[in-house]
């Protein structure tokens, strides 16, 4: 290995160990803030009961480097990346000392279960009139 891409390894790996510790404490700082509390607001107590607001709360992140011959003959490049999503599930509801789940149910979200019950139902009454031609 020449001298001249050793000192670019080397240069690769302090860049690679920049990026992963930027993206590292990045996700750590997002996985703090990202909870149902800073979403959705703290617990509320009224006449003995507490309700707790519960979220889903998924993030990602990534990044990449490049290196290489560009057009005009030189090469480099870096990026990244993230995003956060939080979505209320539902709230614990606590009363007289019991603990009670209440999920949220979202109308959205059985639409895709119609349809997909809809589409399998029809293959199967098709499958079936076939069957006993």
């Amino acid at each position: 290995m020449t001298q001249d891409l050793h000192d670019v390894m080397d240069e690769i790996d302090d860049r690679g160990d920049l990026v992963d510790s930027f993206l590292g404490g990045l996700a750590r700082r997002v996985g703090l803030k990202a909870g149902a509390r800073n979403v959705f607001g703290d617990p509320v107590e009224r006449d003995g009961v507490t309700v707790i607001p519960v979220a889903k709360v998924r993030y990602g992140f990534g990044g990449g480097a490049g290196m290489g011959e560009g057009e005009d003959g030189d090469g480099m490049g870096q990026g990244g990346g993230g995003g956060v999503m939080a979505s209320p599930i539902g709230f614990i509801e606590i009363r007289q000392g019991a603990a009670t789940f209440m999920p949220i149910r979202d109308a959205s979200s059985v639409w895709p279960m119609i349809v997909a019950s809809g589409v399998a139902s029809w293959f199967v009454l098709r499958g079936l009139r076939a069957l006993f031609r």
